[in-house]
Parts: structure tokens; sequence; C-alpha cells
């Protein structure tokens, strides 16, 4: 009974003497100080009692919402995503942009195509082409052209059946040659081994697989095995770049097909570059180089050669034209009877300085040790300085004349001498076939081409000359044919 009185009164005295510190130092700092704490897991105190479980409970939830807006998730995505300029649209992250390039821009045209292969667990999809009626497909085959009918046609056994064969033995028929060149050629991205042959209409086995060279025309020089190949009443189809050589157009073929499949397809446009010179005078040096743009191939041919002031008109056409096929020495278009070109070239070696007669005066010069001052640089006319344009095939011409070094010359006080330059840039096509329509206009079979209108404002020569140098030729250009002549052989002002 007395322990029971005892524990009464020490409580008792308890909160009277804390009643007594509340009211000389505040509610506030007494609770603070004497309220028991518990340590958290990061070892901050937190307070104990319902009141702080709930306050931390309501912190929590504030800062750390179970649900947000789509305001909030698009604020977070912008903050923590990669940043973009809202004007260009392009990443300012360099370490993205750099991952970019690495994994994205530099992949092979065959990894890309083995992404967008079928999946080969992939049920087939005969049945649903077999619920569809003959009478359906008749229908959707009539707004199809005779091509794409026959390959709707090789698809499946289903399409063929509804569909039927007709397409494919109309397209088997000589009068429908074109029809079957188009569907031929969709097939070129299946056959890396084999080369379209336009003489017989049909693939031919490589015979020379990555080791074709471009050679002169007097070497035979088969790509394939054709039973043609040595037949000159069926030629294959060539370009003639300059005397005694000539571009056949399988090598136009093997430089698209390397360039848009990979080199297993073809071959580099830069290996057909050549640089080679005549084997009699007047001794012209050519060069020729090749380069593929927007699935084009684009020619350049460069022919240079020394000459002398004061030429006479006969040895004006000594120089200029040969005598084996009564061609220009350089590299021409079919069209080059019609218009200025030849008449420029006579313009620009006409202006030549002629070394003046030796009198008594330059004798004197020379005793005092004074040269005869004789243009170096020589600046050419308003008619022969232009470029030239061909109205009728995407072919461009510039006649220069140079001060170059003749390394041949054994006197070395004349190393250096005039030079006529005639540079010459020709759009090839796209390989697709000898009727297209950059390949049919430069050789001249193709008659309403257009090449001002279909070219435009950008020159030939200066999208070639900007991938290979700083600068393009910094010339005008003028129409090679202004009074829109056609006379050919007919003309004498050509010759």
């Amino acid at each position: 009974m007395s322990d029971a009185l005892s524990v009464n009164s020490s409580s008792k005295t308890g909160r009277s003497l804390k009643d007594k510190l509340r009211s000389a130092f505040g509610r506030k700092s007494v609770d603070d100080t004497n309220t028991p704490r518990r340590k958290s897991s990061a070892g901050e105190s937190v307070k104990s009692g319902r009141k702080s479980l709930q306050r931390a409970s309501i912190d929590s939830s504030n800062q750390n919402p179970a649900f947000k807006t789509q305001a909030e998730r698009i604020r977070e995505a912008r903050e923590n995503g990669p940043k973009i300029d809202k004007q260009t649209g392009e990443r300012l992250d360099q370490t993205l942009i750099l991952h970019s390039l690495a994994h994205e821009s530099f992949d092979t045209v065959t990894e890309i195509l083995n992404k967008y292969e079928l999946d080969p667990n992939r049920s087939p999809g005969e049945a649903h082409l077999a619920s569809l009626s003959s009478q359906l497909w008749s229908r959707v085959a009539e707004h199809l052209s005779l091509v794409d009918r026959a390959c709707l046609a090789l698809s499946s056994k289903i399409l063929l059946d509804r569909v039927g064969s007709s397409s494919l033995e109309i397209i088997r028929h000589p009068d429908h040659a074109e029809d079957r060149m188009q569907l031929l050629h969709r097939l070129e991205d299946q056959l890396p081994n084999h080369l379209f042959c336009f003489v017989c209409n049909k693939y031919h086995l490589r015979t020379m697989k990555g080791e074709e060279k471009l050679k002169p025309a007097s070497v035979l020089n088969p790509l394939f095995v054709c039973p043609h190949a040595t037949n000159n009443l069926m030629p294959q189809p060539r370009l003639r770049i300059a005397t005694g050589r000539t571009l056949p157009y399988n090598f136009v073929q093997l430089a698209l097909k390397g360039k848009k499949y990979g080199l297993d397809y073809g071959i580099e446009a830069t290996t057909m570059a050549r640089l080679w010179r005549e084997q009699y005078e007047p001794r012209w040096i050519h060069s020729t180089r090749y380069f593929v743009f927007k699935g084009h191939l684009l020619m350049r041919v460069q022919s240079t050669c020394f000459t002398k002031p004061g030429l006479t008109p006969a040895g004006e056409r000594m120089l200029l034209y040969s005598r084996e096929d009564y061609q220009p020495y350089f590299s021409v278009c079919a069209h080059w009877r019609d218009g200025l070109l030849m008449n420029i070239c006579k313009c620009a070696l006409s202006h030549l300085p002629v070394p003046q007669e030796k009198s008594l005066h330059e004798g004197l010069a020379k005793v005092a040790g004074r040269r005869s001052s004789q243009g170096a640089i020589i600046t050419l006319c308003s008619t022969c300085r232009p470029m030239r344009r061909c109205p009728e095939c995407p072919t461009e011409y510039l006649v220069e004349v140079k001060l170059a070094e003749d390394r041949s010359e054994k006197d070395p006080t004349l190393l250096f001498k005039h030079a006529i330059v005639v540079t010459r840039w020709s759009d090839l096509g796209d390989g697709s076939s000898p009727t297209n329509p950059e390949w049919a206009a430069v050789t001249g079979a193709l008659e309403d081409y257009d090449s001002l209108s279909t070219i435009g404002t950008r020159a030939i020569s200066g999208t070639f000359e900007s991938q290979t140098a700083d600068t393009g030729p910094g010339q005008r250009i003028l129409n090679l044919n202004p009074k829109d002549e056609h006379k050919g052989e007919d003309g004498h002002d050509w010759y």
C-alpha cells in the first residue's frame, strides 16, 4: 500500500514540475526538449506521435504524387529527354549526334535490306489471296501496266492462277522487247553475278566479276559470254570518248550498280578514270573522270594539245580533226557539227601571240640583256571564253588556252608552251537502258531532248567540280547552237 502511494506521489510531482517549466519557458520549448526522438534510416531525427506521422505522409505525397498530369509528363520529358531546337528541329546534345551518326547513317545497303526482310515465322498469306475471286483480281489487273501485271502474276502461284499468264506470253513477243527489258531490270538487285545484255535481251553470267577494267576500243574486252560478242551487225551500245576510245554501256551499269547495291554488284566509278596520250602527232593528251551523283553517272573528259601560233586553216584542221574517223581528237557529243563548237576552237587558236619578226631593235635588246615581251597569259574574247551547253543533250564544253609544261621537250628553254584545252562534261543517265533520255540524247538517238529546260540553272560542270575541287569553272554558260541550225555534214562551218 505504501509502494502504490509512493508511485502516485512521484507522478504528481513530475507533472507539477512540467507545468512549472511550461509556465516559465513556454509550451513549445518544453515539448521540443522533453519529447523523445527516433532516428530515421538516413540518420535524421524524426518526431514521434500521430501528428508528426501525418505531416510526413502529407509531405511525401506532395513531393512524389501517385498521379501525374499530361502537362507534368511532357515537362519531365523535355527536361530529361534530348534537347531539340524548336526552330530547326536539330538535336543540341553532341553525344546523341555522334551516336546517331555512328549507328544510323553509315548502314550499308545490305544491312538496310536485311531489316525489312520478311519474318520466316510468319504464316503464309495464300489463304487470304485465294479468298478473293478471279473476277476481282481481273478488275485489279485492268488498272495495271503490262509490266506490273507480269510482276503480279509472278508473285505467287495463287496470283498466277487468278490473274493468268497472258501478260507473260505477251511480254515474250519481240514487239514488246522494251517491256521485257523493264521487267528484267526490276530483278537486278537479286542477281549480283549477272549483267544484262541489251543485244540478247537477257542476263549473262559475269566472267570477270570484280576485275572489269576499261580498255581501248581495239582490245576485245567481253564482260560475259554472249553469242553476238564479235558480231559487228549487232554491237553492244557504246559511247565515243575520243579517237580509239569508247565507253561501253555495260560499264555504266557496273558503276551505278556498285554505287547503289555495293561492290558485289559492280565496280567503283573512280576506277574507270584513265590518262593516255595519242600515239601519233599532234599527240593529244586525254584524261577522263567519272562520278555518280543522285543515281546518274557524270563524265568529264579533258583533252590538251600543245600548239604553235599563226596556224593556217589547213594547220588548224590537222590539229583538231582525226584522219581516222574525221571527227575531232577531243571528246564531243553527237551534235558537234551543229553550232559553234569548232568555230570557238579556231577562235581560241587565233588569240595565240604571233612572235614578231627579228629586227635591229630586237637584236639590240638581246645584246643589252633584255627579253622581248611576249604574252604568256592569254585572254580570250567574249565569243570563245564562255562555256557552252549543247541544247539537244546534257553536255557542256569549255575551251581554254593555257601555258603548260611539255615534259617531252628536251630544250630547257622551251619547256613551257601554249596549249589548247577542251573540257567536256556529260550526264550519262541512270544506267537503266540505252533508251534512257540522257544516254539516248548524248548518242544522238533522241531528238526531242531539251537540255536548257531539263537541267535548269545548275550546270553539270558545277555539279561535277563541286565534288572534286574547291571551285567550279568561273564562266557563264551560253547556248552552243543559238541559231538552232541542224545541217550536219551539209554545213561547212564545222570543217
